[in-house]
């Protein structure tokens, strides 16, 4: 059962702290401060790591690290250490992944405590781990990392963002976003924020918020697999599977086989596509698209033969390549979406 402590009361021999922190702010320090008051060690958790750029995950874990370091005094900093962890979209397997590298930070027997706000609905993880003991924080100020994100994208100017974020996050990281604001991947962000607006506004009008059913398709032969990088908004430039909205009218299958067929022209007959198919996994996690809540059917193929089928690039992807699977495991930040987590699913890349 969780055990609710004071920070007086605390006997923690390690504090952990988990968050996005994109970006970090003066909430976030609040709760790194209360976390420093529990323990004499740290742990601040970032989450989304290794996860490729986007409007709603703009910072880099180690960028976040050092905003977060650069906040504090010398001797705080000596008692903090950073845990990335990646997302997955699959709470069994992300709870599990904390608690192993929690406990390799903190040693055995160590005594843990977990500090947190309770916020809203996106904060039911800190139930995940009742073997600590629980922390619960005011939420200092109220600020939250999505208000500071939409100051960053929608306040016109620079100077407009700065002066309205001045009060809000620590002058070290003030300092950070000054300079990032002044660069062409904030300019990239900025356009890609400003499509998932217009796209949101699009189905304002719907009576009850939509859920878009999508597929993807996982084809592999002869230890590659084949992928598509993207032409377009979201995701430019990231390497991403062959898929697409279901259309009306169409099953599931045959809307993998139309997408792929749209996107990779794939040198391969249908029928032989369809007696390649091997499995089809949902990928439901309610985060896993920046456009709302988006559930796809992943297909996955594994064709024979000796040689790779000839693809060309077509329909709104930049590019469409074979690339070996031993490859992948260190691609991971140039991904869209969770589409390394649906390969790793089929494919196993990470070795954990």
């Amino acid at each position: 059962m969780t055990q609710y402590i004071r920070a007086v009361d605390a006997t923690a021999d390690l504090a952990v702290l988990i968050g996005r922190f994109q970006p970090f702010h003066n909430g976030h320090a609040a709760l790194l401060r209360r976390a420093l008051d529990t323990a004499p060690r740290v742990a601040v958790v970032l989450g989304s790591s290794w996860h490729a750029r986007s409007a709603r995950n703009p910072f880099n874990w180690r960028e976040r690290a050092a905003m977060i370091a650069a906040s504090l005094s010398a001797p705080e900093r000596a008692r903090v250490e950073f845990i990335p962890l990646r997302d997955y979209y699959d709470d069994g397997r992300w709870s599990a992944a904390l608690r192993r590298d929690v406990d390799a930070h903190a040693g055995p027997g160590a005594r843990i405590a977990l500090v947190g706000h309770f916020k809203d609905d996106s904060s039911y993880y800190l139930s995940h781990f009742p073997q600590w003991q629980l922390i619960a924080a005011e939420n200092a100020g109220g600020i939250d990392a999505t208000a500071i994100r939409r100051i960053l994208f929608e306040a016109g100017s620079a100077a407009k963002a700065l002066a309205a974020l001045e009060s809000l996050v620590p002058p070290a990281v003030w300092q950070a976003l000054q300079a990032w604001l002044a660069s062409a991947e904030y300019g990239a962000l900025a356009e890609e924020y400003l499509q998932v607006a217009q796209y949101k506004a699009a189905w304002s009008v719907a009576p009850y918020p939509p859920i878009f059913s999508t597929v993807d398709a996982v084809v592999t032969a002869i230890g590659h697999v084949l992928l598509i990088r993207r032409g377009g908004f979201l995701g430019k430039g990231q390497w991403a599977l062959p898929g697409g909205f279901v259309e009306p009218r169409e099953r599931l299958l045959q809307s993998a086989l139309r997408e792929l067929a749209e996107e990779t022209r794939l040198a391969v007959a249908a029928p032989i596509l369809q007696a390649a198919l091997r499995e089809v996994k949902v990928f439901d996690h309610p985060d896993r698209s920046q456009r709302g809540r988006t559930i796809t059917h992943a297909h996955f193929f594994i064709l024979g033969g000796g040689e790779l089928p000839a693809v060309e690039a077509a329909d709104d992807a930049a590019q469409a390549r074979w690339l070996p699977i031993v490859q992948l495991a260190g691609m991971e930040e140039e991904f869209f979406e969770d589409h390394f987590h649906i390969l790793d699913r089929f494919l196993h890349l990470l070795n954990e």
